[in-house]
């Protein structure tokens, strides 16, 4: 959890934000932002932000655990913690007319229309000239760029995974056991890790399951001939870690080796070609050319990889570059995933992912799980 010293830090970064914007404070509702800025891992909140400090807007449950929390070295600075007796809402605007904010900024992409309305409402009853801005990745942009503390999370995020697949392949995964079953073990795998909660749904895709890259564990069972894809993570401290690697029910055949190998190289690629100041798209571009190479573009459809962090999908976007988007430019200190794949429907798939944080010189894999093609009776 990250102590005084670093929050101070991210809310000086959040207020040049906030001047840059021409607005007097920002309302962010999302509970990421919240965590982010404050360390409050509630589900409910609104955080008001300006140049005099912080206004945590919370109801009854989390009193005690921010009573705590600010008790302690992990303590939010300039925070007060505004009570709900009655609604969010009515608390937001209250504490916006005490302040006497005429302009504020709000999180467009976790607003929804209706609770803006609502805001906008209860202002106009108030008969005061207060208006709401709706600002794009307000906090997200602080995001891209991981502190130290956030380094060292989803590097010891990373690092549990080694023990979890190790466990995984002695013994979990082999013929005649369901996908199912299988999914049912990893995550008690990661539970015992000390993981708090899977980062999303565990993914065991078998035979031709695995041509589905968002396939969910079935009942389907594993049988010898079948590549297995295996994609699951954790949280920690609240950062989420990836992996993903493909591995082969009894002895595999030419088609599952040649399809393993191509997207091996290709992963192999976007890794070596990680450094700071290349484009993302030039990583998503480097993994793609060896598809290519191999015949298999049109079997990778999706992006090469994306930011991890707080959430398990967050920027930057390792893909394609699209059109007029400027795609994100490498900077020391982002961690993202690496995994392209290649999906035959009918026959099945192959996915490998390890994730990276980029470095002065290159990137550091922060997943240590051998990649090569592993066997299983």
């Amino acid at each position: 959890m990250p102590d005084t010293q670093t929050l101070a830090a991210r809310h000086a970064r959040l207020d040049e934000v906030r001047a840059a914007a021409g607005v007097e404070v920002l309302v962010l509702s999302n509970p990421v932002s919240l965590r982010y800025l404050t360390n409050h891992a509630g589900s409910a909140g609104l955080l008001v932000a300006g140049p005099g400090g912080l206004s945590l807007i919370v109801d009854f449950r989390y009193r005690e655990s921010l009573r705590q929390l600010q008790a302690g070295p992990c303590a939010c600075p300039a925070l007060t913690v505004v009570d709900v007796p009655t609604t969010y809402e009515a608390a937001l605007l209250e504490c916006l007319a005490r302040l006497g904010v005429q302009r504020a900024g709000i999180e467009a992409g976790h607003v929804t229309v209706s609770r803006l309305a609502t805001w906008e409402r209860l202002a106009g009853e108030q008969g005061r000239g207060l208006v709401f801005t709706p600002l794009e990745r307000v906090v997200e942009r602080l995001r891209l760029v991981k502190d130290a503390v956030e380094q060292a999370s989803l590097r010891e995020a990373a690092a549990r995974l080694t023990g979890v697949t190790q466990a995984l392949f002695d013994g979990v995964v082999r013929s005649g056991r369901t996908e199912r079953a299988v999914a049912t073990d990893l995550e008690r795998l990661m539970r015992e890790a000390g993981y708090e909660r899977l980062a999303f749904d565990t993914i065991v895709a078998s035979g031709p399951n695995g041509a589905l890259p968002h396939y969910r564990a079935g009942d389907r069972v594993l049988a010898r001939g079948d590549l297995v894809v295996l994609d699951f993570g954790g949280v920690l401290d609240g950062y989420c870690c990836d992996l993903t690697r493909t591995v082969a029910i009894g002895t595999p055949g030419s088609q599952a080796r040649d399809l393993h190998a191509a997207v091996l190289e290709a992963q192999r690629a976007a890794v070596d070609a990680v450094r700071p100041g290349l484009a993302a798209s030039d990583v998503d571009a480097a993994a793609r050319r060896v598809l290519e190479r191999h015949g298999l573009g049109e079997a990778f459809g999706h992006g090469t990889g994306h930011g991890l962090g707080l959430d398990v999908h967050e920027e930057p976007a390792v893909s394609p570059r699209r059109g007029a988007v400027s795609p994100a430019e490498l900077t020391t200190g982002m961690v993202f995933t690496v995994e392209p794949g290649a999906y035959l429907p009918g026959f099945g798939g192959v996915r490998i992912e390890d994730d990276v944080l980029v470095t002065p010189g290159g990137c550091e894999v922060l997943t240590h799980v051998p990649r090569e093609l592993l066997t299983f009776d």
